[in-house]
This record gives C-alpha cells, sequence and structure tokens, in this order.
C-alpha cells in the first residue's frame, strides 16, 4: 500500500503550497484505510441488528451439535422427515437471503424482508450467520451420509439428498448424481461387510466423511463471495460514474473536497476488496495430497494383503481336500482288507463247529482253536470299529477346516470388494476436490488483477485530476 500512498501524496502536492493542510488529512486518512477497511463488517452486523431489533440469537456451536446428532441417531421414516425439514431450511433461507438482494429492496431498504433466523458463535464474536452457513459449518451433512451408508437409502431419501447437495457441494447435478451413485453402491457393500479382516468399518467410515468435506461448499468462502460481489458491484458503479464527474472539476473548491472524498471511500473499497480476495485464497478445506495419497495408500496395501491372504486360503483348502481324498481311499482299503479277514475267519470257524460235531476225540483241541479263532475275530473287529471312529474324527476335522477357510474367503472376497469400491470413491472426489481448487484458484487470480487494474485506474483517474487542477490554478495566477 506505500506505493499508493505516495501517489496519491504526490497527487496532492501537486494541487499548490496552501493545501498543506489537505495533504496532511490525505496522508493520515490513507494510514488508517486498512483500519477503517476492517470495520466493514462490523458496521454491517450493526446495521443487521439495528434492523431486526434487540434479540438473542442462537448459538452456532450449539445448532450444529444439534444438528451432527439428529443425523447420527435418526434411521427410517425419522431420517426422511429430518432431511424434509433441513431441505426446506436451506430453501427458505436460500429465498430470505435473496429478497434481501433483489434491486426493489436496495430501493426501498425499509421494505418488509421474509424472517430469517441468525446464528452467533458468542465464544468468538465472530459475524451472524445464517442457516446455510451453520449447516455447511457444522458436519450434519457428513453425518448423514454416513448414516445412508450405514442404511440403504430409499429413492425419496436419495431424492432429498440430491436437492440438498446441490445447494452445500460443489459442481453440478451430473456430479452430484454420481457421488449418490457411489454412496448407494457403497452402503450395498456395506451391508454385507460384517466380519473385519484387517480394515476397520469405523476408518472406511471416517475416509468417507473426510471425502465429502472436502467437496463442500465453504461458509467462510460463501460469505466472502458474496461481499466480494458486492464490493466489485460498487466498484464498477464507481467506474461508471467517474466519467460524469469530470465535467464539474471546473470548480476547484469542491473539486478538492468531493475528489478527497471519493479518494478515500474508492481506497477503502478497492483495500477490502483486496483483503476479502487474499483471505478466500489462504482458506483450504478437506483433505491434503500427503493425506489423500496416504489414505489410497494404505487401503490399497489393505487390498493386496486381502488377495494374498483369499490366494493362501485356498491353496490350504486344495491341500486339505487331498488329504481327505486319501484318507478316504486308505479307509476303503483297510475295510476291504478287515472284511476279506472276517470272511474267511467265520468260514474257518464254520469247519472247525463241523470238526466238533464229527471228533468228539479231538473236541478239546478243536476248542482251543476254537477259543483261539474266536478272539482273534473279536480283536479284529474292534479294530476296524477303532479305525472307523478315528477315520470318521479326521473327515469331520477336515470338514470343519475347509468350512472356516471357505467362510474366511467369502469375508475376504466381500471386504476387499468393499476396499476396491473405497478407492475408487476416494479417487473420484480427490478428482473433484483437485478441480474444483484449481477453479477457486484461477478465480482468486483473476479476481487480484481486477483488483491491480482497479487500483490503476484510480491512481490514473486522481493523477490526471490533480494535474487538470493543477494546471487550472497556474493559467488563473
Amino acid at each position: 500500500m506505500s506505493w499508493l500512498r505516495n501517489a496519491v501524496h504526490r497527487a496532492v502536492e501537486a494541487s499548490g503550497g496552501h493545501s498543506s493542510l489537505l495533504t496532511r488529512t490525505v496522508i493520515t486518512s490513507l494510514d488508517t484505510v486498512v483500519h477503517h477497511a476492517g470495520q466493514a463488517v462490523a458496521g454491517g452486523a450493526r446495521l443487521i441488528n439495528d434492523r431486526i431489533g434487540s434479540r438473542s440469537y442462537k448459538s452456532v456451536k450449539v445448532t450444529a451439535k444439534r444438528l451432527e446428532d439428529a443425523a447420527l441417531s435418526i434411521r427410517g421414516e425419522e431420517r426422511v422427515q429430518l432431511l424434509r425439514r433441513w431441505l426446506v431450511a436451506l430453501k427458505e433461507t436460500q429465498r430470505a437471503v435473496a429478497a434481501a438482494k433483489e434491486p426493489q429492496h436496495a430501493a426501498d431498504p425499509d421494505q418488509a424482508l421474509p424472517v430469517l433466523d441468525l446464528y452467533m458463535d458468542y465464544e468468538s464474536g465472530a459475524e451472524l450467520m445464517n442457516f446455510i452457513h451453520v449447516f455447511l459449518y457444522s458436519q450434519a451433512l457428513e453425518c448423514v451420509v454416513l448414516s445412508t451408508i450405514l442404511e440403504v437409502p430409499t429413492q425419496e431419501e436419495v431424492s432429498l439428498l440430491s436437492e440438498i447437495f446441490g445447494m452445500c457441494l460443489s459442481g453440478g447435478k451430473d456430479v452430484h448424481n454420481a457421488i449418490i451413485s457411489s454412496i448407494q453402491e457403497l452402503a450395498k457393500l456395506f451391508s454385507s461387510y460384517h466380519d473385519e479382516v484387517l480394515a476397520k468399518r469405523e476408518e472406511l467410515l471416517q475416509f468417507a466423511q473426510c471425502a465429502i468435506s472436502g467437496l463442500k461448499i465453504n461458509a467462510d468462502i460463501a460469505r466472502l463471495d458474496d461481499a466480494i460481489m458486492q464490493l466489485q458491484q460498487q466498484i464498477d458503479g464507481m467506474d461508471s460514474l467517474r466519467a460524469t464527474s469530470t465535467s464539474r472539476r471546473s470548480k476547484a473548491s469542491q473539486t478538492v473536497a468531493e475528489g478527497f472524498k471519493t479518494a478515500i471511500n474508492e481506497v477503502r473499497l478497492c483495500s477490502r476488496l483486496e483483503e476479502l480476495v487474499l483471505m478466500k485464497k489462504s482458506i483450504h478445506h478437506g483433505d491434503s495430497f500427503e493425506a489423500h495419497f496416504d489414505k489410497v495408500g494404505k487401503l490399497k496395501v489393505l487390498s493386496e494383503s486381502l488377495a494374498n491372504s483369499s490366494a493362501k486360503a485356498e491353496r490350504r483348502i486344495m491341500e486339505n481336500r487331498l488329504q481327505k481324498e486319501e484318507s478316504l481311499i486308505f479307509r476303503v482299503t483297510k475295510t476291504n482288507e478287515v472284511s476279506g479277514t472276517e470272511k474267511e475267519l467265520v468260514a474257518e470257524i464254520t469247519g472247525l463247529e463241523e470238526k466238533k460235531d464229527q471228533l468228539e476225540s479231538e473236541l478239546k483241541k478243536v476248542n482251543t482253536k476254537l477259543k483261539a479263532a474266536v478272539m482273534k475275530l473279536k480283536k479284529t473287529r474292534e479294530e476296524r470299529d477303532q479305525f472307523d471312529e478315528a477315520s470318521n474324527q479326521i473327515v469331520l476335522h477336515l470338514k470343519a477346516k475347509e468350512d472356516e477357510l471357505s467362510r474366511s474367503i467369502a469375508s475376504c472376497k466381500v471386504e476387499s470388494s468393499t476396499v476396491s469400491a473405497w478407492i475408487s470413491f476416494l479417487e473420484d472426489t480427490w478428482k473433484l476436490q483437485c478441480l474444483y481448487d484449481e477453479l477457486k484458484e484461477k478465480q482468486t487470480n483473476d479476481e487480484l488483477d481486477r483488483c491491480g487494474i482497479c487500483f490503476a485506474k484510480l491512481i490514473k483517474h486522481h493523477m490526471s485530476a490533480r494535474v487538470v487542477l493543477h494546471l487550472s490554478t497556474v493559467t488563473f495566477l
């Protein structure tokens, strides 16, 4: 600002030595331009307070906390009613703000306006906010998105969310429809994602919340845009009136007084405009590039780990199946062997019993052989029963392992598909955020260029005025 102060100082001195008092006044006024510009917002707040009368305002933080709690706790039909109330409140606030900016109200400031609820942050003492600003300041929109992911939204809720996105998110209708489609897909995947293997449900929901925050319109930027637009309109109006003011410079005393007042007003407006543009440029919201890269990288690592776990589980299933087949083959072979042995022993016993009836003289010998054969048969059958029981236990154990591994594979696949969808969602929202950041940066640079042009025009205008006044003074002398 020193170059502007020096330029105006030289222009005032060019009008003559008798204007030393005016010179000191201009320099002192230029030193206080920044202070006056900083008081512009406070004056606007006092003007609003005078118009709406003395009353107490709702707390910004309390209202934001109430909105967030309602978004997280309400489900079913109550959530539909909540979205309806939010949409009605947003539309009514938007209409009230638009009515205050209409030309009819500018021509007649005393005209009655729709009732507009205002909110104040009593801790920081910042500017008054309307419901739209409080809604954007809070995390209510992110919370209701998390609620729709946890519980699949109905068609009516999708329609209400689409209208709310149109008022609260950056981008057009196509972008909002794409975001809603992604949310519906995430909700369907989340409904079947119950068993956590590596990725945590809460962490995935937190990533989605941050992605929505990156696309949400910033309340501070929205208020700065309104103030910048109003200041730009005033500056454009001064440019159009500057040509008509040239014809009135023939009266020296009137030109000096009016020129000084006009210069101070123009400097104040341009300084305030530059201050607001720089404030807008300094505001950043959403994830940074590093945070987004870390989140996507973490999810990719989890996805690869889940894929590897699924492959290992499938290999174990194949190994268990081979072991089960070998066990079954061995069981059949052993059963056949025992059956053959059993048949041979039965035939031998039958023969010995026949010999017992025929040869009583050899009864004792035959009885001994009979007892030995019976004991051998019993032992063989017990061994077969024990083998059958052990084999059944092995088969049941392998079957239980196979079922457990199958469930693990299913959980891994569900979680892998969920993580992949999250990666796509985060990548898409990050691209959108980067696009809107570039657009904001371009818009801010254009506004700074316009500020520079405005300052150049202002200097040129006042320098020309002082040269003409000096020439007229010299001619008069």
